[in-house]
């Protein structure tokens, strides 16, 4: 399986411009909303038109603006599962997973419809109109419908955005099942970071039209390149810097010196560390360690969210300089003890970065 996607397409405000390879991972497409993620799903799904480029499916061409090729949405062997699953309200749940399914002799299309239904745990319920289902089930009569063609290419357009906390994770867990299981390729967009995490292998991310990283998951959060993607994945802490010798730099905004594992490079502008993983020790000497207050405090079911000062005591709960997220147990150790705390910025969980892209 392999698709090569090179396309432009002139928007309002903006040029898309994009371009990847995919062989057999599951890529997650992020970016903040109106980036562009939902319509390079269309180009692709051939619901809308490039201004130019190619788009390539295991050698068969789908679009190639200089050749004068755009094939049909019917004829491109992709299943495409819309962000409100665009169910047909007509049909009833058998009729809309069969509906791409022209030329079937009856009884093979009813027992592979009979099949899906099955896999997605809708047995029973073929019978009945989209509107007599719950989100859940909606959602899965949609995956159900794309799978349904065998297609070679699956675009998933934030499929949990409408449900509860609840369904989404039960029905991640079941969409993840079913990719495990399926030939084809899949682009998953969606803007929760963490649901591209756990679904997908491969990120790419757009802004503002043009794809500012692509590769494996795991780089591209440990190693992010650039303020944007950073700020795109999820980091919430980051300084003006300025280097002092290849291992040390100066955190202009944080006021204070630190030592780094990556080398430092002219080209860096920014340092950062996520949230999640600022540590509270119980030795002083780690390198790194700062003084800290505590300027605010949020919280979540399991994890806090702690604002924090560095240097001395905060003024008020905006004189913040870090963000420092903690499972509940550690918050019960910490907010006994007395302040200043002590707060650790690991050398090797730095993130060193430019502005821009160079």
């Amino acid at each position: 399986m392999h698709l090569l996607v090179d396309i432009q397409k002139q928007l309002p405000n903006y040029l898309l411009e994009v371009a990847f390879e995919l062989t057999g991972e599951t890529l997650g497409i992020l970016g903040s909303s109106g980036s562009g993620k939902s319509m390079t799903l269309r180009c692709i799904a051939g619901i809308e038109t490039p201004t130019s480029g190619t788009i390539v499916l295991n050698g068969k061409i789908l679009y190639d603006s200089s050749k004068g090729i755009n094939l049909p949405s019917r004829d491109r062997k992709v299943g495409y599962l819309f962000q409100n699953y665009a169910l047909f309200p007509h049909l009833t749940v058998a009729q809309n997973v069969a509906y791409g399914l022209k030329g079937w002799a009856k009884n093979a299309k009813t027992r592979w419809v009979i099949d899906h239904l099955e896999q997605m745990k809708l047995s029973g319920l073929g019978d009945r109109y989209p509107q007599q289902l719950s989100g859940g089930q909606q959602q899965r009569v949609a995956l159900a419908r794309a799978l349904a063609t065998e297609p070679d290419v699956l675009l998933l357009d934030e499929p949990f955005s409408a449900l509860d906390t609840h369904l989404r994770s039960e029905l991640e867990k079941q969409l993840i099942k079913t990719l495990s299981n399926y030939k084809g390729l899949t682009l998953f967009v969606s803007h929760n970071l963490e649901e591209a995490y756990r679904v997908c292998q491969k990120l790419l991310v757009l802004d503002r039209g043009k794809v500012v990283a692509v590769g494996d998951k795991q780089h591209i959060f440990d190693r992010p390149g650039t303020l944007t993607v950073a700020q795109l994945t999820g980091c919430k802490n980051y300084s003006r810097m300025q280097p002092v010798d290849r291992h040390t730099i100066r955190a202009l905004d944080w006021n204070c010196t630190l030592q780094t594992t990556d080398p430092t490079l002219s080209s860096h502008t920014h340092v950062g560390i996520r949230a999640h993983q600022i540590r509270f020790p119980d030795q002083t000497n780690q390198p790194n360690t700062v003084s800290a207050w505590l300027a605010w405090k949020s919280e979540t079911p399991h994890r806090m969210t702690l604002y924090l000062k560095l240097g001395e005591p905060p003024t008020d709960p905006d004189d913040y300089h870090l963000q420092a997220e903690v499972y509940k147990d550690k918050w019960e150790q910490l907010q006994d003890q007395p302040m200043p705390w002590r707060i650790e910025l690991n050398p090797q969980r730095l993130i060193l970065m430019q502005a821009y892209p160079h």
